[in-house]
């Protein structure tokens, strides 16, 4: 049966081998985590640490730190693989139990990191198929179709994701006063409670001079209050799920592919600033890279782009 890493098979394994009472590496793990939430990390990091580790704990038993060492370590990965986990989610655990492990070694507990022994599965590496420029506009340009149920808001969502190029939980952690309309810049909480501006051009603009009414009048219709920028029609604060929602369905009505979802237009966004030459170091600002080479991730998209472009039309392509 083949599964997440947080689905039927994972949690059988943690379920199936921790013991009745805390073990050395449980113990661990638990402080391991709280020190990860006192950090403000991402609660999807956290999330994703908690069942890799309590499997990575459960597997271990009652052994020791010393008892441990990248045999045992590879043990567990079979074990994984045994359960049908793909290699993504296998590779996942490997980073955890290599955290958890960097983090023991600050603490003084261990010398060593065996897990850094251990060699990680080799992923495929697949680049997302981004829209054009020219399907992008389709979707943008014009009214949008009967599905959308709020169209001014939804208007709104697809221009901040792709004029601004942010992450879907970005979105909709923006509040009303995060928005610079004379400035024409968003106040953005990125990873790590990090804090960014990234600025947005008229279609944005003129989206939000065109939306924020509507809110002030579904907001009295239904007597709420709320920071939120982007709300759902009872006036609640949206959830990265609605937007995923909302984003597939009027990009497909519109004719764009079924596996479009709020990070598509994310790609879109540095894809097309650095077909257009954009600077490299500008683009990682306005996303938000915490690093350069998760950035030039777009050059291969870019250059994906040039070859197709290459291969349709240069007569000596074909």
């Amino acid at each position: 049966m083949r599964t997440s890493a947080g689905g039927v098979g994972a949690g059988v394994l943690a379920r199936a081998q921790t013991p009745g009472r805390p073990t050395v590496v449980s113990k661990a793990v638990h402080s391991f985590l709280r020190s990860l939430r006192e950090r403000n990390v991402s609660r999807h990091t956290i999330k994703a640490y908690t069942q890799d580790l309590n499997n990575f704990a459960a597997y271990v038993g009652s052994r020791d730190w010393k008892g441990i060492d990248h045999i045992t370590i590879r043990g567990f990965l079979s074990r994984l693989y045994e359960k049908g986990l793909g290699k993504t989610s296998v590779a996942r655990s490997l980073a955890a139990v290599r955290s958890l492990y960097r983090w023991l070694a600050q603490e003084g507990v261990v010398e060593q990191n065996p897990a850094a022994l251990v060699a990680t599965p080799k992923l495929a590496k697949k680049l997302p198929r981004v829209p054009t420029m020219e399907e992008m506009n389709s979707v943008l340009d014009g009214q949008l179709p009967e599905v959308a149920s709020f169209a001014e808001r939804d208007r709104l969502m697809l221009e901040l994701l792709y004029g601004c190029g942010i992450r879907n939980s970005e979105l909709i952690a923006i509040n009303v006063e995060d928005v610079r309309l004379s400035a024409e810049a968003l106040l953005v909480r990125g990873k790590g409670k990090k804090e960014r501006y990234v600025p947005f051009g008229e279609s944005v603009n003129a989206a939000l001079r065109t939306y924020l009414p509507a809110r002030q009048q579904l907001l009295a219709a239904k007597r709420r209050n709320t920071p939120a920028l982007l709300i759902n029609l009872r006036g609640g604060r949206l959830t990265t799920r609605s937007v995923g929602r909302i984003v597939k369905r009027i990009a497909v009505s519109k004719g764009l592919s079924p596996d479009v979802h709020p990070h598509t237009l994310r790609h879109a966004f540095g894809t097309h600033l650095l077909e257009e030459g954009a600077d490299l170091r500008a683009i990682q600002e306005m996303l938000g890279h915490e690093r350069l080479s998760t950035t030039q991730r777009y050059t291969q998209l870019s250059m994906k782009h040039v070859l197709h472009v290459y291969d349709q039309t240069h007569p000596r392509a074909k």
